[in-house]
This record gives structure tokens, sequence and C-alpha cells, in this order.
């Protein structure tokens, strides 16, 4: 009786605590843009709304940047990505138009995804591997099918991202502009333990792309980046020791406790 009474207190305690266990999201589809000509997104939206994304089960949301930048590729699509309440995140420029494909395609796409990977945090319609560049789209360079879809990849173009919120990810903290974000995206993913994929689904892109100088300033920011945060490193937890680098040799020899001592020793000696 008297643990009875107890469970109560604690319950009337939390009363006011929203339980989340079965909770659903929204829309099915958030569509988030950075808009600097209002002409080219109103011609986006409508194109989705032709498509079959309407108030129902999607919302549209976007960062206006026709005065001037007020938020730059990373800061903007995370700024959204916090934002958006639908099931699966659109991350996309605003010059695409849905010429071809629908809502039920991409339904059929994410569905295909879901019974392929539980992992699958991020898709688009263009990207690559080490071996390969994975391509389903029109753009000024002519139509391409590239890859057997769905294509696990390492990059994702930037003109089209589907971030699954089941598997949320973010963009870094330390990188800015308005290139390389999609491959940022990717590899945050694959740190978290999720995938990415190029899927069949056909839209238009109005743009070939601009790599300036811009772009390779962008470049040369997130391999250092990552070149730092793929660091050897040197870690103390609240109980334990821990030698982490890139070569599994190092990693294996240096976290067998007499070695790791020898190094953490050696480590402060430099200090």
């Amino acid at each position: 009786m008297q643990y009875m009474e107890k469970q109560k207190v604690e319950w009337i305690m939390i009363d006011k605590a929203l339980e989340i266990n079965n909770t659903k999201p929204k829309y099915k589809y958030s569509v988030c843009t950075l808009v600097t000509k209002a002409s080219e997104y109103e011609g986006m939206v409508n194109s989705f709304t032709n498509k079959g994304f309407n108030e129902q089960n999607t919302e549209f949301l976007y960062i206006s940047n026709i005065d001037s930048n007020q938020y730059d590729g990373y800061t903007g699509l995370n700024h959204m990505l916090n934002t958006a309440v639908g099931e699966y995140v659109i991350l996309c420029h605003q010059d695409i138009l849905l010429n071809f494909d629908d809502e039920a395609v991409l339904n059929n796409c994410i569905s295909e995804l879901n019974d392929k990977d539980k992992n699958w945090a991020l898709a688009g319609n263009a990207g690559g591997d080490s071996q390969t560049r994975y391509r389903r789209i029109t753009d000024p360079h002519g139509t391409s099918s590239i890859g057997s879809f769905p294509q696990r990849v390492q990059s994702l173009d930037e003109n089209f991202i589907i971030s699954n919120s089941k598997n949320r990810v973010a963009l870094s903290g330390n990188l800015n502009g308005f290139h390389m974000y999609g491959t940022d995206l990717c590899l945050m993913a694959d740190i978290l333990g999720y995938n990415a994929y190029v899927i069949n689904f056909h839209l238009q892109h109005n743009s070939p792309g601009n790599k300036d100088a811009s772009f390779y300033k962008s470049e040369k920011a997130l391999v250092s980046k990552y070149q730092n945060a793929f660091k050897l490193r040197l870690i103390k937890s609240s109980c334990t020791k821990l030698f982490i680098s890139h070569s599994r040799i190092l990693t294996r020899l240096f976290n067998i406790k007499t070695f790791r001592d020898l190094v953490f020793l050696f480590a402060q000696g430099k200090k």
C-alpha cells in the first residue's frame, strides 16, 4: 500500500510532463530552403504543391537572404533542421522544380530505404563514393540516371537532401559558407553510425553548379576540419583512459593497459 501511494505521489509530481514514446510528427515532409530570389522560390513551391505536397502532408520553411545573407548554408540549414516538425526534412535549393516525379514516388523511395536500412539518415538525387558519382537528375548538363538505386554514398549534392528525423544529424558548427555542406552532413552521419543514399527520385535542377573561389575555400576548410577531428586522441574519462587513432594496430596496442599507461605518462611529461 505504501509503495502504491509513493508511486501515486511520483505521478502527481510529473503530471505536467509529456510522454513522447508514441508521438507522431505533425507533417510527413518539411521543405526547407534558403531564398535569395523570391520568383525562383515561388516556382519551386508551386512545383511541389502540383506534385502532391500539400497543406496536410507538408510544411514549407524558408530563410530570406534576399536583402543580405542572414544565414549561410551551415547555420541556416541547422536552424531549419531544428525548427522543422516533419518526419522527413527536405533541404533543397530554390532553383529546383519537380517536373518529373511526385510525392507518391518519393514515398516509395523512402519506404524502400526504410525496409533496406533502419540506419539511413540522408538521401538525395546525386552523390558519390570513392569510386563513382551517382545521379538521378535533369540539369543544364542533361538528364542522368547513373547507379543502382538506392545507392549508398559518402557525399550528397546540396540541391536536394532528405534528412530522416528518426536519425537526425546536424551540420558542423565550425564551418561556414554555401558549399560542401552535403559532404559535411554525410560525414557527420557516418560518425554517428548512420548512412546516406542516392535514390531514384527525378527532378530538375536549373543550375549547372559553380566552382568559384568560395567553393575551394569551403573545400579546404572541410578537409582541415576533419583532419583535426580524426586526429590521434588521448582521453581520460571519469573512470578510464582511452587511446583513439585511425590506425587499428596502434589502437589495439595502446589500449593494452601497460602500454596505454606508458603513453599517458609520456604525454604528461611533454606538457
